[in-house]
């Protein structure tokens, strides 16, 4: 993008991108939720985003020091190809492995995690190698099977939802700091420091009270917050700065906990894909963010908190739909997802799931 030599190489450059990091991070976030034990999945999701956040906390800083955008382009983007030794350092997730039935280079990856952590591969583990192919898992996975079921196809429609949502609230809030006024930097450096007391929260209060109440209340948060902000005079601007800031946390808490359940309600054969549809919403809603922004701010500069209250009120409301996925195996088929719909536990075949938790 910094060598583009007019606009039209600048949007394609943007476009590719766009395109290769986002399958990138969601692929990252998909291998650390399947490698690890249900036990630890929830700290590991939401340790990997607070590195996002962190990201976001100093690219102001950066931005004020580096005016010339192309620089800040080279400077933000060049440390990114040292990701790609992650090729030889990071092995493939097990649980993949198995679900394609390489059940040689899944043992052989176990047995290594199980090194590492101080512990032996159980014995039981060579009862996999007896076990039949199953059909879902060996098929290659289509974006119709997100909508063939029922429940996959409730929750799927749920889920796009919520990425669109928090992706529209979370990147207007802050572009509308753009046309509010005041010091963009400061600005924006304050409204990242805020995101960082929503992983603590989140890992305070996931595990003790599930997923989705956390996730509802987080949305209705943020839209209460965008609607009251938008009707408090501009001359009582503390109240004002503080009700927007509330909304930045309560839609970053939701931005955060959609990854976490979207990797835990679909199957090991559809989790990737799952995800990466459904987030894909989210890469839609991040297009129109600014239209909605400066459109609607034209008629009243308050207008886009209204819409931003609306959506996620909405939202807050439909992912108490989805099912509790607290202390549950990840999903290994769709009938398990139907299973787990139906108000159930994920238990049925479990023992193989079970032995992998115990080892990694």
């Amino acid at each position: 993008m910094a060598f583009s030599p007019n606009y039209i190489m600048l949007l394609l450059f943007r476009t590719i991108q766009g395109v290769f990091g986002k399958g990138a991070w969601m692929a990252s976030f998909v291998l650390v939720t399947e490698i690890v034990g249900s036990s630890h999945r929830r700290v590991v999701s939401i340790v990997a985003q607070i590195f996002f956040t962190f990201g976001v906390v100093i690219l102001p800083g950066i931005a004020y020091l580096i005016p010339s955008w192309k620089a800040l382009q080279l400077t933000i983007t060049l440390p990114t190809f040292i990701l790609l030794i992650y090729f030889w350092l990071i092995p493939e997730s097990p649980r993949w492995l198995l679900n394609r039935q390489k059940i040689k280079e899944a043992l052989k990856i176990a047995a290594d995690i199980a090194k590492h952590n101080g512990r032996s591969l159980p014995e039981k583990y060579r009862e996999m190698k007896l076990l039949e192919p199953n059909p879902e898992d060996l098929s290659n996975p289509s974006f119709l099977d997100l909508f063939r079921t029922s429940q996959m196809r409730k929750q799927t429609f749920i889920l796009m939802y919520a990425w669109f949502t928090s992706a529209v609230v979370y990147q207007g809030l802050i572009m509308r700091l753009g046309i509010v006024g005041g010091n963009l930097y400061l600005g924006f450096f304050i409204s990242g420091i805020v995101e960082l007391p929503a992983a603590f929260i989140i890992l305070l209060t996931i595990d003790r009270v599930g997923r989705r109440l956390p996730f509802a209340t987080a949305n209705i948060v943020a839209g209460v917050a965008c609607l009251i902000t938008a009707l408090i005079p501009e001359d009582i601007n503390w109240l004002k700065t503080t009700l927007a800031v509330i909304g930045r946390l309560g839609i970053t808490m939701a931005y955060e906990i959609v990854y976490l359940v979207n990797s835990e309600l679909y199957p090991t054969s559809l989790r990737n894909l799952g995800v990466s549809a459904c987030s894909s919403l989210s890469d839609v809603g991040g297009i129109l963010a600014p239209f909605l922004l400066y459109r609607l701010a034209s008629v009243w500069i308050e207008l886009p908190l209204i819409l931003y209250g609306v959506i996620a009120l909405l939202c807050g409301g439909l992912v108490m739909l989805l099912p509790e996925t607290n202390g549950i195996d990840l999903p290994e088929t769709v009938q398990d997802v139907e299973t787990l719909g139906r108000g159930h536990k994920v238990q049925v075949k479990r023992n193989k799931s079970k032995t992998r938790d115990s080892c990694i």
